[in-house]
Formats: structure tokens, C-alpha cells, sequence
């Protein structure tokens, strides 16, 4: 009997619920997760972002495709070759059915409608306890034939329950307050090499998980933020309704993942004010880039354009790059415009350990145009110039106040700058200098903003076109 077109549509409707993982398109910062897993020595990432951007959706397809095998044509992360065996964690029963559950299987009563193919669901095993519909393990059929394991545990059961086992992964969608939980799950998958994996809002603050990725930065560890800016599935309208329903102060971490930290953030704006899309650079524009110097910690160097008509600097690239030798450093800096003055601080003028030649000098002989002297405020009136003091809380207070008052712009696709800016903050009273090099950049930058510069030669002045972001999961822009 054939079909009408009617109950063919539905047919197809129908069809289309269980093969969700098809339809997964990830946003860039989704990608970045996922990319982040392939990279050498990288076994534990955070995604860290604020609430209903897309974090615990991208956990569960992750954890799909581990589990069937169906990795998809643009996958760069982790492959595993063969079946695995995956935990899937959240802070109680009812938690993980509605959230993880949900994600990787479908509501109750739709199963296959999640990220696990339907047809690909081998058997599931129902939870003991009060929470109905709760599966405590499912099957899942391997595209190499064999059946590979979900099984969900939560935080309330205590760390035992967290023993013994050996597993290729562990997915975490909400953070544990237990740090001695987290470590279990990170010993699961020593044996195999496999990886852990987090996804939460940063509602505990500055927790002994959070400060193993976001501050100690162990070895081995990744961290991807994502903003509610990034999250496509909204308007910008829809972004600031959302954005203006949170209370203040779970504000910066249910829209931004951004923990609360000390005694508070050194910097408040929103990051809205801040960011700008790609514009062009007039050729009246004076230019200014700006290093902060390191080898264990990274060399950093902003570039700046500034609109003297309004006194605003557009900071429109940034280079951060640890334990690289000074000629690869140069070498970023004469690419990006060898005319373009540098300025630089204090520790400039210490001697190179193994050269034993003063360190400015050093980028001065490879072409690169360093100011004569280190960064400092503005000389007294007659005095000498680099006769200045160095007032860091006064360069903070200088950078405060531009950003507050919209005369300090940033390209929004310098994801380094913003990272630095969502945690930079004060314990005590004091500003925590760990993971600042670009944001130190800027301060120098900006103290020397009298030294910026325009292409001296008019007979050779270069065409100047729309900066252009660098990140390539973002496609191209200007």
C-alpha cells in the first residue's frame, strides 16, 4: 500500500530522531575541546563555560563517537581504535539522568534519540535506587564489531565507588567538590593512557580542580572557555536578556565560566564593551607593540593601533609562546611589521644566561626595533626620557580606566587575551601575576603609547587592510 506524503514525512521525522550524532556540527570553541585531545601528552581537558552554551552537549558526543567508533571527517582529537570502556559522572542520580543520560541516550521513554545511535544500543542495564529510569550501564556495538560500555556513576556515592576499575575515559559534567574523587578518576585511566575529561560552570570558585587547570596548569592538562558570546544559538539580543536574568554575582560564571576568584577580579568590564570585530587600521593610525619577556613563563607581545582623534587603541594581534629561543620570538615580531616600534620592560636589560648579552640588545641585533629605553611612565617635565617611574598599580589603573571607558579595544578573536582577562585577579588585596604575559603586554603597551609610530617613508607606506583574526577553527574574518 503506498504511503501518503503525510505519513512518508513522518517516517522520516521519525527516522531522523535517532541519528542525532549525524547532526552534530560543532561551534569553534566546541571544536577546540575536541581538538584538544589529539594533542601530544594532553590526557586531561576542562571545558569550562557558562551555563546552556553547548558544554555537556559536545561531552556527549565525544563520548559517542569513543564508543561507536562513527569518528566524523573533521575529527582531530583522540581516536580510539577499538571498543572502550567510559564512565560518565555527575553529582547525584537525578542529575545524571537528566543532564548525561538525557545527552547520551534520550529522554525516558525515547531511547536513541541522544548521541548513542539507536540501532548501535546493544543492551542497558537499569540503576538500583530511588531514581526511576536510571541506567547504571549501557552497551554500545563498535563499528569494529565488538561492544563497548557507558556507565554512569555519580559523586554522591563516594570516592570508593570510584576504585578499582581500568577505563579508556571518564567524561565529569559538573565539578566535583571531592578532589580526592577527581584523582580516582584520573588513576581509572593511567593503565591505558586514556583521558578525563570535565565539563562545568564555575559555581564553586577558585576549587582545587579549577586550580589544577586554570592556575597550576599541571602537565598534561587542557583548558578550553567558552563565553555566552560564543555560543551561536543566540541572538545578541537574546545573549544580553540572558545576560541581565543571572543575579550580579553569579553573573561572570553562569555567562562567561569565569570562577570567582580572591578578592576579586583586577578588571570588570564586560568583555561586550571590549571586544571588537575586525576594522580597518587607517595608515594615520600610530602603531606600538609592546613584549613582556620570558623563557619558563611566556614571551608575550601585543600589537597596538591608536585612533588619536578619540584615544582609542585597538589592540588587534597578540603572540604568547613559552621556552622558544629569542630568534623565534624576533622572527614573529619583524612578521608582523618590522617598522613597528617595540617597547619593552625593565627585565630587557638583564644579561642572557647563555649568551651573557643584555637581552634587548639581543632582539635590537636580529632587526627587531626596540625602543632605546625600558618601558616607563611619562618623565617629569625636563627630565630625560626613560627617567620615569614604574607604577604597576598606576598602569593598572591607566588600563582599568581605558577599558571602563571604551577607548581600549580588543579583536574578539584573540582567545589568549581574553583567557588572561577572565582570571586575572586579586587575593588580598594584591594582583596575582600568574598567567598575565599578554595583559602585561598591554600595560607596558599602553604606558608607552607617546612612542607609537606611523610608517616613516611615505614613498613605501604599506597597504594597510582590515586586521585579520589567526585562528583557523573560526574561518576567516575582515
Amino acid at each position: 500500500m503506498n504511503k501518503t506524503v503525510a505519513e512518508l514525512t513522518r517516517d522520516v521525522e521519525r527516522s531522523l530522531r535517532y541519528r542525532a550524532l549525524d547532526f552534530y556540527k560543532p561551534y569553534p570553541k566546541q571544536l577546540a575541546f575536541h581538538n584538544a585531545g589529539g594533542l601530544p601528552g594532553v590526557r586531561e581537558r576542562l571545558f569550562v563555560a557558562g551555563n546552556q552554551l553547548g558544554k555537556t552537549l559536545a561531552a556527549s558526543r565525544e563520548v559517542a563517537y569513543h564508543t561507536t567508533g562513527l569518528y566524523p571527517s573533521w575529527w582531530m582529537g583522540r581516536i580510539f581504535p577499538m571498543a572502550t570502556n567510559f564512565w560518565a559522572g555527575s553529582p547525584t542520580g537525578q542529575t545524571a539522568r537528566d543532564t548525561v543520560q538525557r545527552l547520551l541516550l534520550g529522554r525516558p521513554g525515547e531511547l536513541g534519540t541522544g548521541a548513542i545511535p539507536r540501532k548501535l544500543i546493544v543492551d542497558t542495564k537499569k540503576a538500583a535506587g530511588n531514581v526511576p529510569d536510571l541506567y547504571e550501564t549501557i552497551w554500545v556495538k563498535h563499528r569494529m564489531g565488538d561492544v563497548s560500555s557507558i556507565t554512569i556513576k555519580t559523586y554522591d556515592q563516594g570516592r570508593i565507588r570510584w576504585q578499582g576499575e581500568t577505563l579508556h575515559g571518564i567524561w565529569l559534567d559538573e565539578e566535583p567538590q571531592d578532589a580526592g574523587l577527581y584523582s580516582e578518576a584520573v588513576t581509572r585511566t593511567n593503565a591505558t593512557k586514556g583521558i578525563v575529561f570535565l565539563t562545568f560552570t564555575p559555581l564553586l570558585g577558585m576549587s582545587t580542580v579549577v586550580m589544577r587547570f586554570l592556575k597550576l596548569k599541571e602537565p598534561g592538562t587542557h583548558v578550553t572557555t567558552m563565553t555566552i558570546h560564543e555560543a551561536l544559538h543566540y541572538t545578541p539580543e537574546e545573549r544580553e536578556v540572558i545576560i541581565r536574568q543571572y543575579p550580579e554575582h553569579e553573573r561572570e560564571a553562569r555567562a562567561y565560566g569565569i570562577p570567582m576568584m580572591g578578592s576579586g577580579r583586577v578588571f570588570n568590564t564586560d568583555e561586550a564593551v571590549i571586544m571588537e570585530h575586525p576594522t580597518p587600521l587607517p595608515a594615520h593610525w600610530p602603531r606600538l607593540a609592546a613584549i613582556d619577556i620570558g623563557y619558563d613563563h611566556p614571551t608575550a607581545v601585543v600589537w597596538l593601533a591608536w585612533d588619536r582623534d578619540t584615544d582609542t587603541v585597538h589592540l588587534y594581534d597578540a603572540y604568547r609562546l613559552k621556552k622558544a629561543l629569542i630568534s623565534t620570538h624576533s622572527a614573529a615580531i619583524l612578521a608582523r611589521g618590522p617598522w613597528i616600534p617595540v617597547v619593552w620592560p625593565h627585565d630587557g636589560e638583564q644579561h642572557d644566561k647563555a649568551s651573557g648579552v643584555v637581552v634587548a640588545k639581543q632582539y635590537r641585533d636580529l632587526g627587531v626595533r626596540m625602543h632605546k629605553e625600558k618601558a616607563t611612565h611619562a618623565p617629569e617635565r625636563g627630565k630625560l626620557e626613560g627617567t620615569g617611574a614604574f607604577g604597576f598599580e598606576a598602569g593598572i589603573m591607566d588600563m582599568d580606566r581605558r577599558l571602563s571607558e571604551g577607548r581600549l579595544k580588543v579583536a574578539r578573536h584573540l582567545a589568549d587575551w581574553f583567557d588572561e582577562y577572565r582570571m586575572y585577579h586579586r587575593d588580598n588585596g594584591k594582583v596575582v601575576k600568574i598567567d598575565d604575559d599578554l595583559l602585561s603586554a598591554t600595560r607596558i603597551g599602553l604606558m608607552m603609547l607617546r612612542h607609537a609610530k606611523t610608517f616613516e617613508d611615505p614613498k613605501r607606506r604599506p597597504v594597510v587592510a582590515p586586521y585579520r583574526q589567526t585562528d583557523p577553527s573560526m574561518g576567516a574574518l575582515g
